[in-house]
């Protein structure tokens, strides 16, 4: 393995909870909706939404307008069609306060000692540094898809960070809970982490982890990463 120098990294549900986040706050505003439900619901929009826009369908659309688009459509499903505007929109800012997982922050201290530290999310620059100041997250610098106007998997979103910071694809190092993700990252010449996030879905939807020999690193989470990085 050829040591990266720079380290980008997914951030939902491989650096923040993004379900456990949103089921808290549904539960607190509405009790009354099965929130569990709720939160995959509104995930589940996600790679539709973005399709349009990569597939050509639509022009440029941050993500934080995809969330709402999708955040509209099933709130009649949860009995909330009632909610006006300013109630939609404060409960769509819930994607700027999702916590992160246990090991995040002092993960990505440690990971930030001996590496450039870089988000390469498909949220948007907005919704990714509130996201990073409510939570702790130590970014060296943030990126996302606002940056490349495209949205991951597109090559031009890992190709681009290779270039934001001048260096070759394969000084690159792709961390995130997804295999998909890090296929794209790998066609692309960078090299790989896979972060296993078990309960990403909930606790209840425990998602399969099994490691894919084509990573270059398996970790079960950033402190193990930081571990098998050489990080003090």
């Amino acid at each position: 393995m050829t040591e990266p120098q720079i380290l980008v990294f997914d951030i939902f549900g491989t650096v923040v909870d993004w379900h456990r986040s949103i089921v808290r706050e549904v539960l607190a505003r509405h009790p009354q909706v099965d929130a569990d439900a709720f939160a995959l619901a509104w995930r589940a929009g996600y790679q539709p939404a973005m399709e349009a826009v990569r597939s050509g369908g639509r022009g440029w659309v941050k993500l934080g307008t995809l969330h709402r688009e999708i955040l509209d459509r099933i709130l009649p499903r949860f009995g909330l069609d009632h909610l006006d505007d300013t109630q939609r929109h404060a409960l769509n800012l819930v994607w700027h306060r999702l916590d992160p997982w246990p090991d995040s922050v002092r993960g990505l201290t440690r990971l930030k000692s001996r590496f450039t530290i870089c988000s390469l999310s498909n949220g948007n620059l907005g919704l990714l540094t509130d996201m990073a100041k409510r939570a702790g997250l130590p970014w060296d610098c943030v990126l996302g898809a606002e940056v490349f106007r495209a949205y991951k998997p597109d090559p031009r979103v890992y190709r681009g960070a290779a270039e934001v910071f001048d260096v070759e694809p394969a000084k690159v190092m792709m961390v995130a809970a997804h295999q998909d993700d890090l296929a794209a990252a790998r066609a692309c010449g960078l090299q790989t982490a896979y972060i296993e996030r078990p309960t990403e879905f909930g606790a209840v939807h425990p998602k399969d982890v099994s490691s894919d020999p084509a990573n270059t690193v398996h970790a079960r989470d950033l402190m193990h990463l930081a571990d098998l990085l050489g990080c003090a």
